[in-house]
């Protein structure tokens, strides 16, 4: 019987005793242990612990299950190699294309998120993946390949733990409104670059500026959660400019509000599944020249509601 154990009051839960390779085979556990990291916002972390079973099939069902009420799972020591990782990924949806990312060799819907002393990570803000598109990502998994020696940390917020916290006034005047998301505001640092424009020009014919709820109702759980990020959403429609400036950066700040969120330690083999409908993360990059090196497959969503 999988156990969990909280962590804290706002965010997921341990998992303990997953292989995933044994999921790309059809093969999971008969023991699992499961610890949440924190009450009301998304984690729930994964390590060994017990004997396989290669006979059961429920394992797929039961991460998804979990990834609707923790947000994010994290895996430790998995050492599966691109192919086997999207496979993995393809259990759990149809993988997305990204328009500004390389991909991994013998394995087309694997992304590589590299960072190195040559070419820094730019993106450091609180985002949910993809929200210039109109049909955006429901999960992403990532796959820690090289990992820095200090630094790199990711953070998770709850957006529906944030959503839960607001005033019912304030409820009611955000629910019903809709915000503009935008590829170029995410992106303006790469097109700053020499030669970013021309690169990244068909990304931008095919992601014109998109809107979406402010606040958005998750389709499988039902909840409600804050569908606003710092690194896509430009505006509030409907509302005067000075308006829409006062309210955005509350969101921005509110979403990223301690008590709704969790910090990953990065190590090799790490491997992190979370739900874009209902969380926002953020990479911390602090690990300057270090290389610093992810696999990454994000999951066809549906248009927010």
């Amino acid at each position: 019987m999988v156990q969990v154990r909280k962590a804290a009051a706002a965010i997921g839960a341990y998992v303990t005793g997953l292989s995933l390779e044994a999921l790309v085979d059809d093969e999971s556990l008969t023991r699992r242990c499961l610890r949440p990291t924190s009450g009301r916002s998304p984690g729930a972390k994964v390590s060994s612990c017990g004997n396989l079973d290669p006979r059961s099939r429920n394992l797929g069902r039961e991460l998804r299950e979990l990834l609707l009420e923790h947000g994010v799972l994290f895996l430790r020591d998995q050492p599966l190699s691109a192919a086997q990782f999207q496979a993995l990924a393809r259990r759990f949806g149809t993988p997305l294309h990204h328009p500004a990312y390389p991909v991994a060799p013998g394995a087309d819907d694997v992304h590589v998120l590299e960072s190195t002393s040559e070419a820094p990570s730019k993106i450091e803000k609180w985002h949910s993946d993809m929200t210039f598109s109109a049909t955006p990502p429901s999960y992403t998994l990532l796959h820690g390949q090289i990992i820095p020696e200090y630094g790199g940390d990711t953070l998770w917020a709850s957006a529906t733990a944030a959503y839960e916290a607001l005033s019912a006034p304030f409820k009611t005047l955000l629910d019903g409104l809709s915000a503009e998301h935008d590829f170029r505001h995410g992106f303006r640092e790469s097109l700053a670059e020499p030669g970013g424009a021309e690169r990244l020009a068909p990304a931008i014919a095919a992601n014109p500026p998109v809107r979406h709820p402010v606040i958005r109702t998750h389709p499988e759980t039902g909840r409600k959660a804050i569908y606003v990020n710092s690194l896509f959403t430009t505006r509030i429609l409907g509302m005067t400019a000075a308006e829409s400036r006062e309210i955005l950066p509350f969101l921005f700040d509110h979403l990223a509000t301690d008590e709704f969120t969790v910090r990953l330690n990065w190590a090799p083999f790490t491997l992190v599944m979370w739900d874009n409908r209902s969380t926002l993360h953020r990479p911390i990059n602090d690990y300057f020249p270090q290389h610093r090196k992810h696999h990454r497959v994000t999951l066809a969503g549906d248009r927010p509601q």
